[in-house]
C-alpha cells in the first residue's frame, strides 16, 4: 500500500529536509520511525520537494510504500508517537500506485514571515526575520506585477543550482499586514534554489527604496544573481500548501 501524509515541522533545528550523514534532518526522522514500525527493515520517504535548514513546513508532502497492515487513516497516529515534538504528520491518506509526491505536484505556495516592531521578539527569532526599517507597500505592490507570470528566474536563484531549466510561472503573489507582521504569498508551478527567499529580499529592497519596481523587468532579463536583492533568511521561510490535480 503506498501512503500519502501532510506533514508540519518546524526546521529550526534541522538540517534541512534531506537526509544528511551524522545530520539531523526531517527525512531522516520519519524514516527512522518508519523503521521502527517496520521492525528495523528500511522504508524510504519521498517528498514533493527539499527544504533548507531553518526552513519550516506547514504543509510538506511525503509519501512511502508499505507491506504493514495498518489501515491508511491511522498512520497519523502511528507515525507521531514515534516522530519528535518538532514533527507532526496531520493528515495522511491511501494514495494510488502511481502516485508521486514530488512529480505529481502542479503548484506550491511558500510564506515568507517578516517581523516589523521596533524591538526584536524574542519568541520569534526563528520563525519571522526582523526588518525593523521604514517600507513603502506601495512600491512593493508596484514591482510583484513584473514578477507574476512566466519568467527565466536566473537572477532570482542561488548561483550554486544545479538547475539548467529556470523558466517558472508565478501564479500569484500576495502581501498583507498581520499586526506587526508582513506575510509575503507566492504560488508558482515551481519554484528554484533560494528563490522565495531572493524574492523576498529583493520586494525588501523595493519597499526600502533600494530598487526602483520598474527595475525588475531588467534584473530578470539580465538573468544574473548579482542583479536581485538580498536573499532573505531561512527562519522566516515557510512551505505552506503543495498542490495536486
Amino acid at each position: 500500500m503506498k501512503i500519502k501524509c501532510i506533514v508540519s515541522y518546524d526546521g529550526t533545528l534541522f538540517a534541512g529536509y534531506q537526509v544528511q550523514p551524522k545530520l539531523r534532518t526531517v527525512q531522516g526522522e520519519l524514516e527512522g520511525a518508519l523503521k521502527k514500525l517496520h521492525k528495523g527493515h528500511e522504508v524510504k520517504v519521498a517528498a514533493s520537494g527539499r527544504t533548507d535548514a531553518g526552513v519550516h513546513a506547514v504543509g510538506q508532502v511525503i509519501h512511502f510504500e508499505t507491506a504493514l497492515n495498518i489501515p491508511a487513516d491511522r498512520w497519523g497516529v502511528a507515525l507521531n508517537s514515534l516522530l519528535p515534538a518538532d514533527i507532526t504528520v496531520i493528515d495522511m491518506a491511501a494514495a494510488s500506485d502511481d502516485f508521486h509526491a514530488r512529480f505529481d505536484a502542479v503548484g506550491k505556495e511558500y510564506r515568507y514571515t517578516v517581523l516589523r516592531s521596533a524591538q526584536r521578539n524574542p519568541f520569534m527569532r526563528n520563525y519571522a526575520y526582523h526588518y525593523p526599517y521604514s517600507l513603502d507597500l506601495a512600491l512593493i505592490e508596484a514591482a510583484k506585477t513584473h514578477l507574476m507570470g512566466t519568467h527565466d528566474f536566473t537572477s532570482f536563484c542561488s548561483a550554486k543550482s544545479e538547475v539548467e531549466d529556470r523558466v517558472r510561472e508565478l501564479r500569484s503573489i500576495e502581501v498583507h499586514e498581520d499586526g506587526d507582521k508582513l506575510i509575503f504569498s507566492f504560488i508558482g508551478n515551481g519554484f528554484l534554489y533560494n528563490m522565495v527567499r531572493i524574492l523576498t529580499g529583493t520586494l525588501l529592497s523595493v519597499g526600502a527604496g533600494e530598487i526602483a519596481p520598474d527595475e525588475i523587468p531588467e534584473i530578470l532579463k539580465k538573468k544574473n544573481r548579482i542583479y536581485a536583492g538580498k536573499t532573505a533568511p531561512a527562519h522566516g521561510l515557510y512551505l505552506w500548501e503543495v498542490f495536486y490535480n
